[in-house]
């Protein structure tokens, strides 16, 4: 399939999941690196003898969202599109989302609506993004975002990486945040343009709820010692272990794992702070 956008490479880690990349890779509009989690499945070697065009990167061991930074340090386009191996950038969007980046220098990162299954049902996540309390900046498209979905985000590649990409200590789910909160710290918008599609047809082969929960809890108890002031990393925390027992054993791993966090802490500015506060409230 040609280039849509010639701006624009797209960035899909993977593991295990050889059927869904097979089923996705050949959709892509963009040149595709493929970014191997240290699958044991033979998901690399089959992607290597289906679609010779992607560029595959080996990993030798899984380090989870850091994966998706590797390809964007390998990619030498200004904007990155991320997809998972189970979603695709619709037709159109990739151009019109990297016009959006293009024309607007304080635009760091755009989220697209997410459109689910076959039937192509709005994520209830894109409509709370279309909703976004926080004050709309009149110079960038979109509604205002402190947060993004990975699958559904292309990034400025120069602003991602000045953040500092997905980080070691989160790794994955949940990874998102720490990232949101540093572009915005830099000074960078995030818009959700409900113009540009996502295709997610989630795959079969994914993890029970309760174990999503947990991993969530544990990504939000690092992100809020890494970066938020102690009364909000406090309130996060407690608020986070409330909801269930998954969500309780999460935030537990993520304070034994403290000490990684911790050497890595850096709060955000006060403004950045209030904009997340005014989230939370809502």
């Amino acid at each position: 399939m040609d280039a849509e956008d010639g701006r624009v490479t797209v960035v899909v880690a993977s593991q295990n999941r050889r059927a869904d990349l097979l089923a996705s890779l050949p959709v892509h509009r963009a040149p595709v690196i493929l970014v191997d989690n240290a699958s044991t499945d033979g998901s690399a070697d089959a992607v290597a003898a289906a679609c010779p065009e992607v560029r595959i990167i080996r990993l030798p061991r899984n380090v989870g969202a850091v994966a998706r930074t590797v390809g964007v340090r390998a990619a030498t386009t200004p904007f990155v599109a991320f997809a998972d191996d189970d979603s695709w950038w619709a037709p159109g969007s990739l151009h019109q989302a990297a016009d959006a980046l293009a024309d607007h220098r304080r635009l760091g990162l755009v989220c697209a609506r997410i459109l689910v299954g076959p039937e192509e049902r709005t994520d209830s996540v894109s409509e709370l993004m279309a909703a976004s309390p926080l004050p709309q900046d009149a110079s960038v498209p979109g509604s205002a975002l402190l947060g993004f979905v990975a699958c559904a985000a292309m990034v400025r590649r120069s602003a991602f990486l000045a953040a500092g990409g997905f980080d070691p200590v989160v790794r994955f789910p949940g990874e998102e945040e720490r990232l949101a909160l540093d572009l915005a710290a830099a000074g960078w918008a995030m818009s959700y343009v409900k113009d540009v599609v996502v295709h997610h047809h989630p795959s079969p082969s994914r993890q029970p709820p309760s174990r999503r929960q947990f991993g969530i809890a544990r990504a939000a108890t690092l992100t809020a010692l890494m970066r938020l002031p102690w009364r909000d990393a406090v309130g996060e925390l407690r608020g986070v272990a409330a909801q269930s027992s998954s969500h309780r054993s999460g935030v537990v791993r993520g304070l034994r794992e403290a000490p990684a966090a911790l050497r890595r802490r850096r709060p955000v500015p006060a403004e950045v702070a209030a904009m997340r506060r005014l989230l939370v409230r809502w």
